[in-house]
């Protein structure tokens, strides 16, 4: 029988885990972390239909993507956020993606834990499928809340590059961004694999060189890969070691191009 979780080390800059992620995260140091981003489980599979490449499929993505009810989602959100808390440094801040199916028990526990959220971005999805039951609008976004822990401490946020990055103009809360192209699914595949260029965008806005990123939920390995590439820091979790192992093999060519 193995250990609760099993530690891949990439290099000095980057740890990989396997395994539960509230059992991983709470052997992590408290305030160690400057930013944190997740994409938990928006648990959605429940047997409905989508179309991909103008073909049917289901959207179910795997057991970890189901839940009983409600209030079993809001207590397993409310553990790993809770940690997440507490390992964020004073002056640390969070990113949560998530739809409608999650993310409105995400922004109530942020508040009653007492973080302060600073926008609620909104990524515009320039390719979009199409709804086939043709009873409601297309869906062709997703939601990511940036908060702060300590609303008096003072975050990282480079006003000045992201305006560089748009033109020259204030960058807004929408955010116009392609799904993951194919070239990033080299390694593997993810169901609810993030475009790198999301990813950058988070990180450059948000932490400095040599800064420590969690991702929780790593999936595929796309938020250490921005990392790596603009020299942060990267821990990641994951309870599927098959992403595990994507993870492992994408963030672990940086070092051999």
């Amino acid at each position: 029988m193995r250990n609760y979780f099993q530690k891949f080390i990439i290099s000095n800059d980057a740890i990989v885990f396997w395994g539960d992620t509230v059992k991983v995260m709470s052997t992590l140091q408290p305030e160690s972390v400057d930013v944190i981003f997740a994409d938990p489980p928006y648990f959605l599979s429940n047997g409905g239909i989508s179309v991909k490449s103008g073909k049917v499929v289901s959207v179910d993505k795997g057991d970890w993507d189901k839940i009983g009810s409600y209030e079993e989602m809001h207590n397993f959100n409310f553990a790993w956020i809770r940690l997440c808390k507490k390992i964020l440094k004073e002056d640390g801040t969070i990113w949560i993606s998530g739809t409608h199916h999650n993310i409105y028990s995400i922004g109530t526990i942020l508040k009653e834990l007492g973080f302060h959220i600073l926008n609620q971005i909104i990524w515009v999805k320039t390719d979009p499928p199409p709804n086939i039951s043709k009873r409601m609008f297309t869906f062709s976004y997703e939601t990511i809340i940036w908060a702060k822990k300590n609303k008096s401490a003072p975050h990282t946020f480079h006003y000045e590059l992201m305006k560089k990055i748009n033109k020259g103009k204030q960058m807004t809360d929408v955010w116009h961004i392609p799904h993951v192209p194919m070239e990033e699914k080299t390694f593997g595949y993810h169901p609810t694999q993030k475009p790198l260029q999301l990813l950058e965008r988070i990180l450059i806005a948000s932490s400095n060189k040599h800064s420590l990123i969690l991702d929780p939920f790593c999936g595929s390995g796309t938020t250490g890969v921005a990392a790596l590439k603009y020299g942060r820091k990267f821990i990641g979790i994951d309870n599927n070691l098959d992403y595990v192992k994507i993870s492992f093999r994408r963030i672990n060519h940086l070092f051999q191009e």
